[in-house]
């Protein structure tokens, strides 16, 4: 099917997180200059955290055609979040998304394919605009908050919420940072003894005593620079969510998952206390104490119950 329309008369916000850390505000200058060139844009900058998913909610509700993101994952997953909750008349159009990489891992806009440079990435988008090339892909929602490219209770959530601590003191994120923030967290913090994690699946045995569930939307997605993790290589937008679950916390074991998360293989993470599953319509999380929770590697708080379900053909990207 052809989408292809004059983009002069695409109405367009370009959601701007000013404080982005690859990109300097000559450069969002120059990228919003070249979708005005091409669009009929309206550009807002966002304040304070949430703000993306409000104003991309008014403009889903207002009937904008597209909304581009140009921030890092955070602000991609607050822009998902407005478009998908709007209140809109059934039946109703809502806004494709864009996504121009700003933030640290931009894991998604990776997803997409697009370059990691701001600029050629905006020039793709444009591209793409042209020829009218879109497609639709699934999403996760984890509790009532949608994700794009994974969502995780236990160490991993740990390990966020660690590196969010560290950056509100003034270290900025990189890869060293998230690599030794996991190494503390691991040795030093973590509760190794205790699983409190259960999961449960229609018609399925529960897949009690695990220590992490980390739930997977695509393959791969990272916090290692441009280091592809791989927790579960089969996940993609296409199907329905991926578990990669840990029964054990030893230091080789959890080595030798790490290996197989960081190596080029197709194949899932194996291992004597490792539990995957593929393509699962909806995961139901319960804990025996509240555990820390992150979606799309932002940290929102401690749960003892998430339910996660797949939302297939939900979005309308532009890459």
């Amino acid at each position: 099917m052809s989408f292809l329309f004059t983009l002069g008369n695409v109405r367009a916000l370009l959601v701007v997180n000013p404080h982005a850390t690859s990109t300097t505000a000559r450069r969002r200058e120059v990228i919003a200059r070249a979708l005005r060139s091409e669009l009929d844009l309206e550009v807002v900058q966002t304040r304070y955290r949430g703000h993306a998913c409000q104003v991309s909610r008014a403009a889903t509700e207002s009937g904008y055609g597209l909304v581009v993101a140009l921030g890092g994952d955070g602000t991609v997953n607050e822009a998902i979040n407005g478009i998908l909750s709007a209140l809109t008349p059934p039946g109703a159009a809502v806004p494709a998304l864009a996504t121009v990489p700003g933030g640290n891992a931009n894991v998604f806009s990776h997803a997409l394919g697009l370059p990691a440079d701001p600029v050629e990435a905006t020039g793709q988008i444009l591209t793409a605009l042209a020829e009218g090339r879109r497609r639709k892909i699934g999403v996760g929602l984890a509790g009532d908050r949608y994700f794009c490219f994974n969502a995780g209770l236990g160490l991993d959530a740990e390990v966020v919420r660690a590196v969010e601590g560290m950056r509100t003191l003034g270290q900025s994120a990189s890869a060293a940072l998230y690599l030794s923030a996991a190494v503390r967290q691991f040795f030093l913090v973590t509760d190794r003894r205790h699983p409190a994690l259960s999961v449960e699946r229609d018609g399925q045995a529960e897949v009690a005593d695990l220590f992490c569930g980390m739930v997977s939307n695509t393959s791969s997605w990272t916090y290692l620079g441009r280091r592809p993790v791989r927790a579960s290589p089969q996940a993609g937008f296409d199907t329905g969510l991926d578990l990669l679950g840990l029964r054990k916390l030893s230091t080789f074991g959890t080595l030798n998952t790490v290996r197989q998360m960081l190596s080029e293989r197709a194949a899932p993470v194996r291992g004597r206390y490792v539990v995957n599953l593929h393509d699962s319509s909806e995961l139901v999380f319960r804990a025996s104490r509240p555990v820390a929770f992150q979606v799309d590697g932002e940290y929102v708080g401690e749960r003892e119950c998430v339910t996660f379900r797949a939302i297939p053909h939900a979005l309308q990207v532009v890459a």
